[in-house]
């Protein structure tokens, strides 16, 4: 259905939940085989398809530049030779991870001679509301499959053509797999009433999850009238410590800023002990300048380096998803950890030390969803932690943490194992 023949979207939207909702049922007793088939095909279909998915990409590049959108936004836009290669890779991944679904744990018998355990299963419809990066519904279609969840996928309408190429690719999978069409449906509209009429379908999606700005996860947790796995903010912080290995603590603060600016697990604020910064800072200040990295600093940096702009208490508070960068000198440990408290989105946090017994204390400490060690925040990704892709990641501490995989896609219900026990 293109998008001009949608009048009435109440409508449409209830009608695609109906048939998610159907579908459904088919996803959760599918086997094992016939997911991982479909994933297969999925895989396949983008490989075979890769020219037409980048000449959609390269249409709501164009669009996008013309309407002016931020380079950090035409960023996670864009559908490189190489993001394309991830996406496939991811699916093959979840293709290749166990199938949680139908597991039994914790299988103990009662006193009474009954057998108590608890079993995986899916939970049911997931609506998936995201802005910029199409490689989300490959992603997201993945793991929700593979989970044996029916999925809404709602991108955003700077990616509609590339969401569309895609879906194509999704769909051919499914059919080749002997799997409901309509387990995966991508909404094909860009009207943004949509968006509000998935997340009152309690009838029809168990759960939501946003991925995208502030304003549209702060508008979907407020007005939702189903629960939604979300995070808000990924202010993520490097705190080098005064037992850090220079080099160590040189490359991990430049892949945390550098390597990617408009995502939500690269480094917004770097801590650093007043015993090393005045050794540290010179080196990692000309590094980043050459980068274009605009640095702001507390009084104590700028004295470190002349030149530096001055930070706001908001600098402290701002998940800039751009080239800069806010700097803060601090005395110590606690005082990283005060101002992590004080300024973090509990998304992901860094130490780099020597010392065992301060890793020790900064992992117990830090309240995010990840906590590291001697590595870049960039590797809080359900790529990188082996999850195959991921749906989103969690700032919450409700059902799903951190970056939700297969697990986090699921539930379990209690089953109970008898031969004729009655309760007296």
């Amino acid at each position: 259905m293109s998008e001009r023949q949608i009048t009435d979207i109440d409508a449409y939207m209830a009608d695609l939940g109906r048939r998610a909702r159907a579908a459904s049922r088919g996803l959760a007793r599918a086997t094992t085989r016939q997911k991982n088939d479909a994933l297969s095909a999925i895989a396949n279909a983008i490989d075979a398809r890769r020219g037409a998915i980048v000449a959609a990409n390269r249409i709501d590049l164009e669009q996008g530049a013309a309407k002016g959108l931020d380079a950090a936004l035409l960023d996670r836009l864009e559908l490189t030779e190489g993001r394309i290669d991830t996406m496939i890779e991811g699916l093959r991944q979840i293709a290749a991870l166990p199938d949680p679904i139908g597991a039994i744990t914790d299988l103990d018998y009662r006193p009474s001679g009954i057998q108590v355990g608890r079993m995986r299963v899916p939970l049911g419809v997931v609506g998936i509301i995201y802005e910029s990066r199409p490689n989300v519904t490959a992603d997201a279609a993945g793991l929700c499959l593979k989970s044996g969840n029916a999925t809404l996928l709602r991108g955003g309408s700077e990616a509609f053509e590339s969401n569309q190429a895609i879906a194509a690719c999704i769909g051919q999978g499914l059919v080749e797999a002997g799997l409901p069409a309509d387990g995966v449906q991508v909404v094909a509209t860009t009207d943004r009433a949509a968006v509000g009429a998935m997340i009152a379908m309690p009838e029809f999606v168990d759960v939501i999850i946003p991925r995208g700005g502030k304003g549209l996860i702060e508008r979907i947790s407020r007005d939702a009238r189903v629960p939604v796995i979300k995070h808000l903010d990924g202010i993520c912080h490097v705190f080098i410590d005064a037992d850090a290995d220079p080099d160590k603590a040189f490359a991990i603060a430049m892949n945390a800023k550098t390597q990617r600016y408009g995502t939500c697990n690269t480094m917004e604020t770097l801590l650093v002990d007043e015993a090393v910064a005045a050794t540290i800072l010179p080196r990692l200040a000309s590094a980043y300048r050459e980068k274009g990295v605009e640095l702001r600093g507390c009084a104590r940096t700028r004295e470190i380096l002349p030149g530096t702009i001055a930070a706001t208490e908001a600098d402290w508070d701002t998940e800039y998803l751009a080239p800069i960068l806010a700097i803060r000198v601090v005395s110590g440990l606690d005082a990283a950890m005060d101002h992590i408290a004080a300024h973090g989105s509990a998304h992901t946090d860094a130490i780099v030390t020597e010392d065992y017994s301060r890793a020790r204390r900064f992992l117990r400490e830090v309240d995010s969803s990840s906590v590291m060690v001697n590595a870049s925040t960039r590797f809080a990704d359900g790529f990188e932690y082996g999850l195959g892709a991921e749906i989103g990641i969690s700032t919450d501490k409700f059902h799903a943490r951190g970056p939700v995989g297969l697990e986090g896609l699921t539930s379990v219900k209690f089953v109970v194992l008898g031969d004729g026990e009655v309760r007296t």
